[in-house]
C-alpha cells in the first residue's frame, strides 16, 4: 500500500541554512521553530516563544550527545532558565500549534510520549531523570495527540533531528515483505564477512543475521558519521559483538548503498560496486542501471 506524499515547508528566517527555520506541514496544526543557541536572543521576539509547547534541547556533554525534552506554558521564560542553568545545549527545537492552541496536558502529554519515543530509539542520551507520566486526555484528545505526533515525527528528521526515529525495523510478515523486493548481497570471504539486504522505499536495509566487521580496518581514517552509527547500533541492540566480528539482531535501514557497506566491511567501500543482487550476480550498479533502462523502452 504507497503512502500519500506531505507537503513539508521550511522556510530559512535569516536565509542561513545553520540558522533559525520554521517547518510546517499542510493541513497539519503543528508549528516547529529550530534555533541555534547563538541566536536565542532574536528568537524570544518571535510570538511562538511565548506559547505553550514542548521543546528539545540538543547538544554534547564531555563528548557525548545529550538531549533535555521538556514542556512549559511560555516556552521563551524557559529557554531563558536552561541558558542560565544548562551550558552544554548548543540547539532548540521548539514544538507548538500555529494557533497557540495547545494547552498544559496536550504538552504534558507529548513530553512524555516524545521521552518514551527517544528512550525506545536508544540513539540519544537524554538529561530527562524520569519518563514523565503521561497527562490523562479524553480518547479524542488523546487520538488527537498521537495524529499530532505522528506528523511530528515525519517533521523532525527533515530538520536534522533524528532522535525520535528507529531505523531498527522488523515485521510480523517479514519473510514476504522482504520477497516483494530486489535482495542484495555483500561478501568479503577472506575475512568471513557476509551480509543481506533488501532495498525498499529509498532505503537499504540491512537484514538480521548479516555478519560485519567488529572494528575499522581501513586504510584510510574512519569518519565520524561511520563510528557514531557503529556505536548507535551497538549501544541500541541492533548488532552484537562476537570476536572480531558484529552480528545484525534487527534489520536496520541505511539511507545509502556505501554507508551500509562501510559500515559491514568496515574500510571505505563503494556500496553500487560492492552489493550484489542475490538472484544473478550483478552489482547494485548493473541492476540500476537495467532497471533505469527500462523507463527508457
Amino acid at each position: 500500500m504507497s503512502t500519500a506524499g506531505r507537503s513539508l515547508e521550511l522556510f530559512f528566517i535569516d536565509g542561513r541554512p545553520d540558522g533559525m527555520l520554521t517547518a510546517e506541514v499542510f493541513n497539519w496544526t503543528g508549528h516547529v521553530l529550530r534555533l541555534p543557541r547563538t541566536q536565542l536572543k532574536q528568537a524570544l521576539q518571535r510570538p511562538e516563544t511565548k506559547y505553550t509547547g514542548v521543546y528539545v534541547l540538543i547538544g554534547e556533554r564531555d563528548g557525548t550527545p545529550l538531549a533535555y525534552i521538556g514542556e512549559s506554558e511560555d516556552l521563551g521564560e524557559r529557554l531563558r532558565s536552561h541558558a542560565a542553568k544548562k551550558d552544554w545545549w548548543d540547539t532548540a527545537i521548539l514544538i507548538t500549534s500555529a494557533a497557540n492552541n495547545l494547552h498544559k496536558a496536550h504538552v504534558k502529554y507529548l513530553e512524555a510520549r516524545l521521552v518514551e519515543i527517544a528512550r525506545e530509539v536508544g540513539t540519544m542520551p537524554l538529561d530527562n531523570g524520569n519518563t514523565p507520566p503521561r497527562s490523562s486526555l479524553s480518547e479524542a484528545a488523546t487520538s488527537n495527540m498521537e495524529s499530532f505526533l505522528e506528523t511530528l515525527q515525519m517533521v523532525l528528521p527533515a530538520i536534522r533531528v533524528d532522535m525520535f526515529l528507529n531505523k531498527a525495523t522488523s515485521s510480523d510478515d517479514a519473510d514476504q515483505t522482504r520477497a516483494a523486493y530486489p535482495t542484495f548481497e555483500l561478501s568479503v570471504t577472506r575475512h568471513n564477512i557476509h551480509a543481506r539486504s533488501v532495498l525498499k522505499n529509498g532505503e537499504m536495509i540491512v537484514l538480521a543475521g548479516s555478519v560485519a566487521q567488529s572494528q575499522w580496518i581501513g586504510k584510510s581514517r574512519e569518519t565520524n558519521l561511520r563510528s557514531r552509527v557503529f556505536s548507535e547500533l551497538l549501544s541500541t541492540g541492533v548488532i552484537r559483538i562476537e570476536g572480531e566480528k558484529c552480528v545484525f539482531e534487527k534489520d536496520y535501514a541505511f539511507q545509502s548503498t556505501s554507508a551500509a557497506a562501510e559500515l559491514i566491511t568496515g574500510r571505505s567501500t563503494s556500496g553500487p560496486t560492492s552489493w550484489k543482487l542475490e538472484s544473478d550476480g550483478r552489482t547494485y550498479a548493473e541492476w540500476e542501471a537495467d532497471e533505469l533502462a527500462k523507463d527508457d523502452t
